[in-house]
């Protein structure tokens, strides 16, 4: 079959959660992250909260124990698997860490099913603390990216993805899965032939809801793991029959209400939430 190219966000699209909260509420530090969360951005806030939970005496290791247990629906893992068994290619484009990815990817048996993990740097340095920063220094220089949080474009990686594939092999297609306001940049940047899965009811479904038509993408919605599966393999399945017939039917299957919203009427100004 020709390339077909996956793209996960992570937190509550593979996992059921924010893996940064998760580990904040589950060693009990949740009152003192919401204390500094409106005075620095998220990524040194990270930062400063795994220093005061190693200053508390948690470890590398309770941190670890406690991606472990992060909550995830059944299906997901069968699904990427089946994607990977049916030749695409699996990448991941997340707002977290790379350390919690990884940490959680090697627990489930799903590492080596992604080729690419795009998010911010984390890593355990010479003292064994864990330490956390922005995937784009916007301390030095900006983005440019209005729509974007200023330590990730998630649109800038996916323009990347698409020159890397135009060289390599232009009939690829990507799907890209997402559910945070921080996916809606990245989905503006795919084109006729890709598809779009946002989770309903959550952030990114409300922009993409708000003027539908400005997506050149197939969206394809889903609400949980179990659709999240079943979606992923219908348009994985589609795409080969497509291949093989030679045709390509384009099949808008949102529920999104269609309004005559002009593309300039799009907030471009404001930098949406993280969430």
């Amino acid at each position: 079959m020709a390339g077909i190219l996956v793209v996960f966000d992570f937190d509550k699209t593979i996992v059921d959660v924010d893996s940064d909260n998760w580990v904040i509420d589950e060693l009990g530090f949740t009152d003192l992250f919401n204390q500094l969360l409106p005075t620095m951005p998220w990524n040194s806030l990270m930062d400063r909260m795994t220093k005061e939970l190693h200053s508390q005496g948690k470890t590398i290791e309770d941190m670890v124990e406690v991606l472990k247990r992060i909550p995830i629906h059944p299906r997901v893992i069968p699904a990427i698997k089946s994607a990977h068994a049916l030749g695409c290619e699996l990448r991941i484009v997340s707002d977290a860490n790379v350390f919690f990815i990884e940490t959680i990817l090697k627990h489930l048996g799903l590492r080596d099913y992604f080729s690419e993990i795009n998010t911010n740097p984390g890593f355990v340095d010479d003292e064994g603390k864990l330490r956390i920063f922005p995937y784009y220094d916007f301390t030095q220089s900006s983005h440019g990216c209005s729509l974007c949080q200023p330590n990730m474009c998630k649109g800038h990686i996916i323009e990347r993805i698409q020159a890397s594939m135009s060289k390599e092999d232009k009939s690829k297609k990507i799907i890209y899965l997402g559910d945070g306001a921080g996916d809606y940049c990245p989905s503006l940047k795919l084109t006729e032939a890709d598809y779009l899965m946002p989770r309903k009811n959550f952030p990114v479904w409300d922009l993409i809801c708000s003027n539908p038509m400005v997506i050149k993408a197939e969206i394809h919605e889903w609400t949980d793991g179990e659709e999240l599966g079943r979606v992923l393999i219908e348009i994985i399945d589609r795409i080969c029959l497509e291949e093989r017939n030679g045709s390509s039917d384009q099949l808008f299957s949102s529920d999104c209400k269609l309004q005559t919203v002009s593309i300039a009427a799009l907030p471009q100004a404001v930098p949406v939430p993280r969430y």
